[in-house]
């Protein structure tokens, strides 16, 4: 899903350049408006800088739901994993995910960078849910099929979705084998509606330079420098999660399969420069592919099930930074998460990264979800769009080698012989890339 043909601004300024030039006119401004000392006369206007950036995430509030329910059902409904091979991607993909929320939120508990500054409020207090198993255990069948909808019910969206995924699918594959195609119609309508969401998740995600404009002037104008102390720090912290999951991908390849570290990091090195530069795991997803099978030298099946169905279901890179995000606005609030509440952020972001779509920023919309579940005000996660726009390029960078490295565990410890015509061999011109030119 890459970005709309009817985007022209946005491919002419791509958004991290209408980002940055956002936080230097918020800058400007905020220095203008007295830098850590206001004029007590223009402390509304101030405070009405960030009725943007508020709009913007309602929207995206009201986007996490149906973004996660049809992302689930489209899921089921188009994409085909062979059974045995759907059993080892299960797990793969749930290690990987529960790995990367491990590492997040172990390097945000040490290092605790929301314990740097801590911020004011925006108007909304924070509530210390606590985790209780046996109403979670109750609250799993909402009382009607809108309702998660309304509440933003993570849990009960996914017992919906699930249960309407596994029986659409059940009713396709007996549609299939009797040559049927009743099911068609249902099909081409919840992808439709998925398309439409996604373009109106781009719409909103559009106007992020606004909203980043709007909370760094105020924070500014109110507070001076000294909040992106704090903001530093957690990006710091971030960089260092992701670099330790990419060290345990390369582990994991080492010891998993045949190929070597090596040939997976200098073959892979295109694509995730690619992610990075693009921020889309979705648009990368070919360059991954391609290079999976002519770089690295993997079947053509485990590439596929990699990066064709890993880009859907394999956000590591998502999980972790949403993970570390909600222990960071629990740190900046002076709240302690205790360990059934990261638990739950545990549960609920590998929730939201299966549900994150490959578009730039995208994460922001399931970070709601995670939020909520654990009683964080989503009002908060407007600090974290003012350094979004670089750490999504860094975690959709981990996402691509995540979904790399499942192709390459797929592939087996031993190598396939009849791939050796089109890979490249490690060091020198290989005989048959000679061949091949």
């Amino acid at each position: 899903m890459s970005d709309s043909k009817g985007f022209v601004f946005s491919k002419t300024f791509p958004l991290s350049l209408q980002i940055a030039i956002a936080l230097i006119l918020a800058v400007v401004v905020g220095i203008l408006f007295g830098a850590g000392n206001p004029n007590p006369n223009f402390i509304d206007l101030i405070n009405h800088l960030t009725i943007p950036c508020n709009l913007i995430l309602k929207a995206l509030r009201a986007l996490a739901t149906p973004l996660i329910l049809l992302a689930i059902l489209h899921a089921f409904l188009t994409v085909h994993i062979p059974g045995r091979s759907g059993r080892k991607l299960a797990i793969l993909l749930l290690s990987n995910t529960l790995m990367a929320i491990i590492i997040g939120l172990l390097v945000a508990n040490l290092l605790q960078p929301g314990r740097w500054w801590s911020v004011a409020s925006f108007g909304a207090a924070p509530t210390n849910k606590t985790l209780d198993p046996w109403g979670l255990l109750q609250d799993i069948v909402p009382p009607s099929i809108l309702q998660p909808l309304v509440d933003n019910n993570v849990i009960q969206l996914v017992f919906v979705a699930l249960a309407f995924g596994v029986v659409l699918r059940a009713i396709k594959t007996e549609q299939v084998a009797q040559k049927k195609n009743d099911y068609q119609p249902i099909e081409q309508l919840i992808g439709l509606l998925f398309e439409a969401v996604m373009a109106v998740l781009k719409w909103v995600i559009a106007l992020v330079p606004i909203a980043v404009f709007g909370i760094v002037a105020k924070t500014i104008a109110l507070q001076g420098f000294k909040p992106f102390i704090s903001l530093a720090a957690f990006i710091v912290a971030v960089l260092i999660g992701l670099f330790l999951q990419g060290i345990y991908y390369t582990l994991r390849v080492k010891f998993g399969s045949w190929v070597s570290p090596q040939r997976f990091l200098r073959g892979g090195s295109d694509e995730l420069l690619t992610a990075f530069s693009t921020a889309s795991s979705t648009a990368a997803m070919p360059v991954t592919f391609q290079a999976l099978m002519q770089k690295i030298g993997v079947r053509e099946s485990s590439a596929s099930l990699g990066a064709l169905v890993g880009s859907n279901f394999n956000n590591d890179g998502t999980a972790l930074y949403e993970a570390m995000s909600a222990l960071f606005v629990g740190q900046l609030l002076g709240l302690h998460l205790n360990l059934p509440q990261q638990l739950m952020v545990v549960f609920t972001s590998i929730i939201a990264s299966v549900g994150a779509a490959g578009i730039p920023e995208a994460g922001l919309v399931t970070m709601t979800l995670v939020f909520t579940a654990v009683g964080l005000p989503t009002q908060y996660i407007a600090l974290l769009i003012t350094v979004d726009w670089f750490l999504d390029r860094c975690r959709t960078a981990i996402n691509v080698m995540g979904d790399m490295t499942i192709s390459c565990l797929l592939d087996g410890k031993t190598q396939h012989v009849e791939q050796v015509d089109v890979i490249y061999l490690e060091g020198d011109l290989s005989h048959a890339e000679v061949q091949k030119e």
